[in-house]
């Protein structure tokens, strides 16, 4: 039986992989803050719950440095706040971000790549915002193109040890984290699809799975854009949402 470790797994897309891999017969140890929470959005799991807290690098090895033989590691706990007033920067809320995205997955990272056998995967999750600077996502932005770099780099020295790296960009998807956000989200899909588009990708080995498809299309394009243009055009945005 295959094995997948799934970050952030009591809520949006993890919650939805952790119900998906154990519905397609793998061992799947769902990992959360909080183990009523993972107890109550997981009803009947047969799989292992790891209660923790990827900002704090103890708690995170004390919960992780006994596994091994892990097929597949998804870490996708994650958090989303934006800098409202870019004047007043909440360094605070930018910490925040950071420490969860980035420093999070470097902790789960430490804890469990020394045990990770040749042929197995890791999955980061970022986001399709690494695409193009936009307003107010400052902290969000910057710890996901962070986790872009970070995934590039470990792909390259993870290869001798046959140790596959995939980076994951998703769009808009409906979630509880997204349903808080304040502005249009074109191309939103459901977490089933997301899930769906995820493990195809994982399956086949691909290094970077971004979704959903159209939505993708027209940020890469806007990203080709001149650099001055499109700063012409993000300033008019955020004037017509002044």
């Amino acid at each position: 039986m295959k094995s997948v470790l799934i970050t952030g797994a009591s809520s949006g897309i993890g919650l939805q992989l952790a119900r998906d891999y154990q519905c397609d017969g793998w061992q799947v140890i769902a990992c959360g803050r909080d183990e009523a929470r993972l107890s109550l959005e997981l009803p009947g799991f047969n799989g292992e719950f790891r209660v923790f807290d990827t900002t704090d690098r103890n708690q995170t090895k004390t919960a992780l440095q006994d596994l091994s033989h892990l097929d597949l590691v998804i870490l996708n706990a994650g958090a989303c706040e934006y800098i409202d007033d870019a004047r007043h920067f909440d360094a605070e809320v930018f910490e925040h971000v950071v420490n969860t995205n980035l420093l999070g997955t470097a902790n789960c990272l430490a804890a469990l790549l020394p045990n990770m056998q040749s042929g197995s995967r890791i999955a980061i999750v970022s986001s399709s915002v690494t695409f193009l600077p936009l307003t107010r996502a400052e902290a969000y932005g910057a710890s996901k193109a962070a986790l872009d770099y970070l995934g590039r780099t470990l792909a390259v020295d993870l290869q001798k040890y046959a140790i596959g790296v995939s980076i994951v960009r998703p769009g808009f998807v409906d979630t509880p984290l997204t349903r808080r956000n304040d502005f249009p989200m074109p191309g939103r899909i459901t977490t089933a699809e997301a899930s769906l588009i995820i493990r195809a990708g994982l399956n086949r080995g691909k290094r970077e799975i971004n979704f959903p498809f159209l939505f993708i299309l027209s940020m890469r394009l806007l990203s080709w854009l001149p650099q001055g243009l499109w700063h012409r055009i993000a300033v008019s945005m955020t004037r017509e949402n002044a």
